[in-house]
């Protein structure tokens, strides 16, 4: 007679009776995620265990009627990995993402995470990931804020006010303890009145709507950028504070001097580094450069205008203290976070705790015993 495998499923509602919007303990899991990292004690997918994930990019064209074809920000990708320390656990990421899901009433990406035991491979929990990717996503520049900030920082800056955006800004505002102005930027200026009537009731500031890009960043303490991935915002070095921290969790499209004048700090520098590793394997480099976060950055790198990316601080040092955080109220520096699995698996790991401690989920059975011919 075989093992009996049970998991819990979770879903949205049940992650949020279990606390997945809670953005201060998110960003204390999040720093915790960040020294494990730091530490070494982590793998994720690719031969170099630093891959972001492994993705389907669909052709431009095909000869079968049924396969999907190119779109905007049209992928699936499996997000894989292991994280240590007290958490210990393995998992998948796993999500489809197409911009024409918002005209179906969904969200552009429809994310879950499956959380696995490390030896025996059982699942352990099946969550809606949607508002957890969103929570981690957003509590990584809120780890930003703490470490690399202002400690008087007053004002910020919001470049796309969708829902990733609302997710950092809680994680910001969290590290943010004299924080009483918002200045709220979209393409599109539903979303940005949207967002500033969701800013003021969530956290009792003055949160005002700027169509202008240059003026909404010029006096902001701190800028966070979580636009969308079909139209980078182009900006230049000139238009921001000085002494302002600027958070980037999406494409942006600056000039070198934004890169070559500021203090630049990773999330992690190995994710970076295979990030290089597979545009360099791929059909072209400069394309794939065209879809990564730190592209521009890169380009820097590969022509010798900045150093090598391991001369880079990444956030896990500074905490760590191998790696010096803000020098003083006039430094301006850049924050770049690409998105880590790991993330997903301290936060989901978090919540799967806590949907187990407060009787949430349902069960669900895989087998009473495996099945053997």
């Amino acid at each position: 007679m075989g093992k009996a495998t049970n998991f819990l499923y979770l879903s949205e509602p049940d992650c949020i009776a279990a606390g997945v919007l809670d953005a201060a303990r998110c960003v204390d899991v999040s720093q915790e995620t960040f020294e494990l990292l730091a530490s070494g004690d982590y793998l994720m997918g690719g031969p170099n265990h630093n891959s972001h994930g492994m993705g389907v990019v669909f052709p431009r064209s095909s000869a079968f009627p049924n396969m999907p074809t190119a779109g905007p920000d049209r992928r699936f990708v499996a997000m894989p990995g292991y994280l240590g320390g007290r958490f210990d656990v393995c998992g998948n990421k796993w999500y489809g993402s197409n911009h024409a899901n918002t005209a179906k009433g969904l969200p552009r990406s429809v994310l879950t995470l499956m959380l696995n035991d490390k030896d025996t491979g059982e699942p352990l929990c099946l969550m809606s990931a949607n508002l957890l990717s969103s929570a981690r996503t957003g509590a990584v520049p809120g780890v930003a804020s703490r470490h690399l900030a202002r400690s008087d920082s007053r004002t910020v800056a919001v470049l796309g006010c969708g829902p990733i955006n609302r997710a950092c800004l809680r994680g910001i505002a969290s590290q943010l303890p004299k924080l009483e102005k918002v200045y709220c930027f979209d393409l599109f200026e539903d979303a940005a009145n949207g967002f500033a009537e969701w800013a003021r009731k969530e956290f009792g500031v003055d949160a005002v709507v700027e169509s202008d890009l240059q003026t909404a960043v010029g006096t902001a303490d701190v800028v966070s950028v979580a636009a969308s991935r079909v139209k980078p915002l182009v900006v230049e070095n000139s238009w921001f504070a000085s002494g302002a921290t600027i958070l980037v969790s999406g494409p942006i499209s600056p000039d070198d001097a934004f890169w070559t004048e500021n203090r630049v700090v990773l999330d992690h520098v190995p994710l970076h580094e295979a990030y290089v590793e597979e545009a360099e394997a791929s059909p072209d480099k400069q394309a794939a450069y065209d879809g990564i976060i730190g592209g521009p950055l890169y380009r820097l790198v590969d022509d010798g205008t900045l150093p090598p990316l391991p001369d880079f601080a990444d956030l896990g040092s500074v905490i760590r203290g191998t790696a010096p955080g803000r020098a003083d109220d006039d430094e301006r520096i850049v924050f770049i976070a690409c998105g880590m699995s790991v993330f997903d698996l301290s936060w989901g790991y978090e919540i799967y705790r806590s949907a187990l401690d407060k009787g949430v989920g349902t069960e669900l059975n895989l087998w009473e015993s495996p099945y053997t011919d």
